[in-house]
């Protein structure tokens, strides 16, 4: 696996791979884990859960790091010699998996992590000598995996064909992530501290893309209505101090927590209100946790929710579509009610960490398998 950062960073990516580390090695997919140290102060070898991390160095400024990292990374692939690299991401993991399938011969599974103005793809677009990369991870990637209809459609559009276009969504585990009778999320409250009255959650990056801003200046007039209400924000980044200098009252910021299960199952309403997304590990397990849930229509949430069925979709940076959907489920139980039992269903039905884990494990055979008949 390669991968840009890893624990004790705590992104969407870095959450969906630790989650699935555990299940790939139930199916006998053993696993190893190549990622940037990005803070001197890591080990540049650890084990987490079981599974082996080497932080490789990352000098100097981004163009430097990426070199740096890709030749880090090359011999140590030469002495694993596995089976299938994965890249997680299109920018250096992918670059640095398909300078080892010319030198070794590997096959290559490539995830594409977002689309839309902040991808992968435009990332790569606006970098230079971005058309010639692209090209050549046309050219050396077996799979990319998509997790959204709109990184499917971008894929398509610079000519990768529908054979290697792979749909494996990003996947929750659904024993962790899962509705509360009455009683034992009031209990679950007392234990993390939480106010009484309605809770309104986000988990995510402190990032200006998450437009997390928006839900900070609203909230006065939330409290107007709802004065008992509660938004409850879990996750820190680059706008952490100035969000905080702009909230109000009963506004809670917990920072990075290990686990925001516990949170999520507490709380009574999920809001991302993001300008982009690829596959939000957020979103799903907010709707895992049968929380009725409003998200921005950006990404992979436009796969997921159905607007009025299962949850509720609106444009971003538009405060006020923002404002009268937290208004309607903060005034009304039922709906609450119906679209977090809906959005549990679709989660269940769709996107379980095990269908997940099934999927790549079959990739991952499937491609080991023909470099095998290729190299007979």
């Amino acid at each position: 696996m390669l991968i840009q950062a890893y624990y004790p960073r705590l992104g969407g990516a870095e959450r969906q791979l630790a989650s699935l580390a555990p299940l790939l090695k139930e199916r006998n997919i053993e696993i190893c884990i190549l990622t940037r140290r990005y803070d001197a102060t890591l080990p540049a070898f650890e084990i987490i859960g079981e599974t082996p991390v080497y932080r490789l160095p990352v000098p100097g400024p981004k163009p430097l790091a990426a070199l740096s990292f890709s030749f880090s990374a090359l011999p140590m692939l030469r002495r694993f010699n596995p089976h299938v690299i994965h890249a997680h991401e299109l920018l250096s993991p992918a670059t640095t998996a398909v300078m080892a399938k010319r030198i070794f011969g590997t096959p290559i599974v490539a995830k594409v992590l977002r689309g839309g103005e902040l991808g992968d793809l435009a990332k790569l677009k606006n970098r230079a000598f971005g058309a010639r990369r692209i090209a050549s991870l046309k050219r050396g990637i077996d799979s990319f995996i998509v997790i959204s209809s709109e990184i499917d459609r971008e894929l398509s559009e610079i000519g990768v064909p529908p054979e290697r276009r792979i749909f494996i969504p990003n996947g929750v585990d659904l024993n962790r992530f899962a509705p509360l009778p009455a009683e034992r999320k009031a209990a679950l409250r007392q234990s993390l501290r939480l106010p009484d009255g309605l809770i309104v959650a986000f988990t995510g990056r402190l990032d200006p893309e998450k437009r997390v801003h928006h839900l900070i200046e609203m909230w006065r007039s939330v409290l107007e209505r709802r004065p008992d209400a509660t938004l409850l924000i879990l996750g820190a980044g680059t706008e952490e101090q100035n969000l905080k200098q702009k909230a109000g009252a009963n506004v809670r910021f917990e920072g990075n927590v290990k686990d925001v299960a516990p949170y999520l199952c507490a709380s009574d309403i999920f809001v991302l209100p993001s300008a982009t997304e690829g596959l939000s590990n957020s979103l799903l397990e907010a709707m895992a946790s049968g929380l009725p849930s409003i998200a921005t229509s950006v990404g992979g949430a436009t796969d997921i929710i159905e607007d009025g069925a299962n949850g509720i979709l609106i444009q971003p940076d538009d405060a006020q579509e923002l404002r009268a959907a937290l208004f309607s489920l903060l005034s009304d139980a039922d709906a609450r009610a119906r679209l977090g039992a809906k959005g549990r269903e679709t989660i269940a039905q769709k996107y379980s960490l095990t269908a997940v884990a099934d999927k790549l494990s079959a990739l991952y055979r499937r491609l080991a398998s023909q470099s095998n008949m290729e190299a007979a």
